[in-house]
């Protein structure tokens, strides 16, 4: 079964996905329907993007795409050294849990690469111009069609208002 690849990011008015080895905000609610949106599915990401966890992600299995040949993962994590062999795992993972997509969860230079073979993003649009050095690759919107919006919205412990917007590649 070929699973389809949702990209699932936040970002911000000026593009920005991340400072340093990090994210330049806090958004609870947005790390809940990360939760949300990932429980249960493979997770493809880079190995900046793994190491910036405070640890592997429960009720998914993580696919981090690197070229460092000593990368080692913790138990339960997996790697593979090319797009399409993490792809290829991300599907065997997706058999193990029964998952119905490939979720592709940063960094820039993955979203960069899997942007072509999306067939969903899951966004969430941050109403904020944060200052940051990591950004999301630019996309053609009119290769994309809204699904569904919702927003903008802005949780107690949030620190900017945020729009959660779904498209499909048509």
């Amino acid at each position: 079964m070929s699973r389809p690849l949702a990209i699932v990011a936040a970002i911000a008015e000026n593009d920005v996905i991340g400072r340093g080895e990090g994210l330049p905000w806090r958004i609870s609610s947005d790390l809940r329907r990360f939760r949300a949106i990932t429980m249960g599915k493979p997770l493809l990401m880079g190995r900046r993007t793994f190491v910036s966890l405070p640890r592997p992600l429960p009720g998914r299995i993580i696919v981090v795409v690197t070229r460092d040949a000593g990368f080692r993962p913790p138990e339960g994590v997996r790697a593979a050294a090319s797009l399409d062999a993490a792809i290829a795992e991300a599907e065997r993972a997706g058999d193990e849990l029964g998952a119905d997509e490939i979720a592709v969860v940063g960094g820039a230079e993955l979203y960069a690469q899997t942007l072509p073979r999306a067939a969903r993003l899951r966004l969430t649009r941050v109403h904020g111009r944060p200052q940051g050095d990591v950004l999301f690759p630019a996309f053609d919107p009119a290769a994309w069609h809204e699904v569904a919006r919702q927003g903008p919205v802005q949780g107690e412990k949030d620190e900017f208002a945020v729009s959660y917007i779904d498209y499909a590649r048509i």
